[in-house]
């Protein structure tokens, strides 16, 4: 449940925060997520994404030229979660060609 956008219904049966009581409830900040075209069905629509960028860490740290996206497969969700109903996209950054 993103409780920003959560209607009355939802927050009422969202259980009470209790911090002696273990419970399977997770608090993360809301965060603007960008918005790319996507194909659905053949058409583009936009959709909710965020990028997970492969870093390779060792002697050096290297920052590879793409990730993994997530994205909401909802019109309008911001769900980017796959366990919660979001998908996941590879992203390559492709070099444009020298010209001659």
């Amino acid at each position: 449940m993103l409780g920003p956008r959560a209607s009355k219904e939802e927050l009422a049966q969202c259980p009470r925060f209790d911090p002696g009581e273990p419970a399977e409830l997770h608090r993360a900040a809301h965060l603007a997520l960008s918005r790319v075209p996507t194909i659905v069905q053949d058409k583009l629509e936009g959709r909710h994404v965020d990028l997970r960028p492969y870093i390779l860490y060792g002697k050096e740290i290297y920052v590879l030229p793409g990730g993994l996206t997530r994205v909401a497969l909802k019109k309008g969700s911001l769900v980017v979660n796959s366990s919660q109903g979001g998908g996941s996209k590879d992203t390559w950054v492709v070099k444009k060609a020298r010209s001659r």
